[in-house]
């Protein structure tokens, strides 16, 4: 299990903008057994795990002399530049079920696109998925060469998961399938319309709302 270091944190709201020009990033405790705790983390050490681990690995967080294993249950992002703004810590009780969105990651090339000019069209790129937090599966990979024709599909039954996990979705679901040449241009002619700015800044300000409001609750929780 891979380690977290991570301080508690004094600055709290707005003025956690100053930590981040530092190089620290804003992060919250939280569980169904613990109260809320402010922390304070190493922007390039987390940014480094959290590749590794996604939002679906039990870390280990140190804080002092406390250990606290945990699921990175939520990472926000400027909408605008996609850099880190908050994390979520969530400590889950080892003996119950998550529920947790898991990346499907799909691996070689469908021959239906090479031997008939299809697209490959990726129906769900990620999927919740129900299990005891140290069975979670990091991703899901998906082989695509069994696409051999335009009618193969692969279907939500069809994932391979560990022992004990359970998706949820209909079984019949498509995950991912090649379509023909002609249904490709018809999407491509179907007109988009969307004001991209205007959709980008309140992305950010809902983001930044959504931080404050945490971390007030996470003071009002500090000092009862």
């Amino acid at each position: 299990m891979l380690i977290i270091k991570v301080k508690k944190r004094e600055i709290l709201g707005k003025k956690v903008k100053n930590l981040r020009q530092k190089g620290v990033l804003p992060a919250v405790l939280y569980g169904p057994k613990i109260k809320n705790l402010s922390l304070e983390v190493d922007f390039k050490e987390f940014e480094n795990i959290y590749k590794e681990t996604g939002e679906s690995s039990l870390v280990s967080l140190e804080v002092g002399d406390k250990k606290f294993p945990v699921l990175i249950h939520e990472v926000k992002k400027d909408p605008l530049t996609g850099k880190l703004i908050h994390v979520d810590f969530y400590q889950p009780i080892l003996t119950e079920e998550v529920e947790v969105t898991i990346p499907i990651i799909f691996e070689g090339e469908a021959p239906a696109v090479k031997e008939f000019g299809g697209t490959l069209v990726r129906e769900i790129s990620e999927i919740e998925v129900k299990a005891l937090p140290q069975n979670l599966p990091h991703e899901i990979r998906v082989n695509i060469e069994n696409l051999k024709t335009l009618e193969d599909e692969i279907l939500v039954k069809d994932l391979k998961l560990p022992e004990g996990a359970k998706v949820q979705r209909e079984p019949d679901e498509i995950i991912a399938v090649v379509i023909p040449p002609e249904k490709v241009e018809e999407e491509l002619e179907k007109p988009v319309e969307e004001k991209v700015e205007e959709v980008e800044k309140v992305e950010r300000e809902k983001a930044e709302e959504k931080v404050e409001e945490k971390e007030e609750k996470g003071k009002k929780n500090e000092k009862e």
